[in-house]
């Protein structure tokens, strides 16, 4: 196969590259390093079935030959990314997923959309289920995120009953691993990088508000089922065991020999959701997925992996 990933030099689209290199099939990255690094693809670009193309996905791409699989992965996607971008993020969210399927139209390929579960807002349910259609604030400072992803499902939808595009949509809930920004505004590497630092751990409130995190491994292996089904309705992916974010600091805390520091409350941002977990049965009927990392096991690669960026 010969898959095209937008987003490829970001966090979760490196590593899918990576996947789609190792399985032996042709990758082509694209992405414009607003938010992605070259660093996270550096040790494929000597791969003889890999190549990088810097483009800004708002603006039309053309590719040569065929293309049989698109993963449209860019965007910012943490909170510090997207409110320092609102416009750039309303813009791949809408303009770029609007040419990433024109491709797809074009080249008849699969098409996978990342999505998320801030499609969800602050939810009144719990878990979140697919047919839940979210409580978001469209003009609160999230909404340029949250909106954008919405329009972008919207769009995919259209564009499969409209033109028979073979499209799926994932929705994507907290996901950690190697190749995370440690100052992308997130929680995990935000309270990693802290206690590597001896620095006080700060959260946001209380800190009772609960997240469920889902290793990269495990999001990328359960992104490629869902390419390789038929499925065009939306499917979350994310590890349904959750945790509150005070919890969560308290076990990156114990993972670190040494650290002196104490954790700080700061205030809640604006429509900060209060309880985030995914209901995967879809996923497990229709993939035959689930998460299997130990998110113990998780944190401490993780934490590795940061070591090694801070030089420790």
């Amino acid at each position: 196969m010969r898959v095209l990933i937008t987003g490829g030099a970001g966090f979760i689209g490196s590593h899918l590259c990576e996947y789609v290199l190792n399985r032996g099939d042709e990758c082509v990255s694209v992405d414009n390093l607003i938010t992605g690094r070259l660093s996270n693809i550096a040790h494929l670009l000597d791969h003889p079935k890999f190549s990088f193309r810097q483009h800004n996905i708002s603006e039309p791409l053309f590719a040569d030959g065929p293309i049989d699989l698109i993963l449209h992965f860019a965007s910012p996607a943490s909170p510090a990314d997207y409110l320092a971008h609102p416009i750039a993020t309303l813009k791949v969210g809408s303009l770029g997923t609007h040419n990433a399927l024109g491709l797809a139209k074009s080249k008849n390929s699969r098409f996978i959309i990342a999505s998320t579960s801030e499609v969800y807002g602050d939810p009144e349910i719990h878990p979140q289920r697919e047919d839940y259609w979210g409580n978001v604030n469209p003009i609160g400072p999230r909404g340029c995120y949250d909106e954008a992803k919405r329009f972008a499902e919207a769009i995919t939808m259209a564009y499969h009953r409209a033109h028979g595009v073979n499209t799926g949509i994932v929705r994507i809930f907290n996901t950690y691993g190697p190749r995370m920004r440690l100052n992308d505004g997130r929680v995990l590497p935000a309270l990693m990088g802290q206690a590597l630092r001896n620095e006080p751990m700060t959260i946001f409130g209380d800190g009772s508000q609960t997240r469920s995190f889902c290793f990269v491994s495990d999001l990328v292996e359960g992104i490629m089922r869902l390419a390789g089904s038929s499925e065009h309705y939306p499917v979350n992916i994310g590890n349904p065991s959750e945790i509150t974010i005070r919890q969560f600091a308290e076990e990156i805390r114990s993972l670190v020999p040494g650290y002196t520091g104490r954790i700080e409350q700061l205030p809640l941002p604006q429509d900060d959701p209060k309880r985030r977990r995914p209901d995967i049965t879809r996923a497990r009927e229709i993939l035959g997925w689930e998460p299997k990392v130990d998110r113990l096991d998780g944190l401490k690669r993780t934490l590795e992996y940061f070591r090694n960026e801070l030089g420790l």
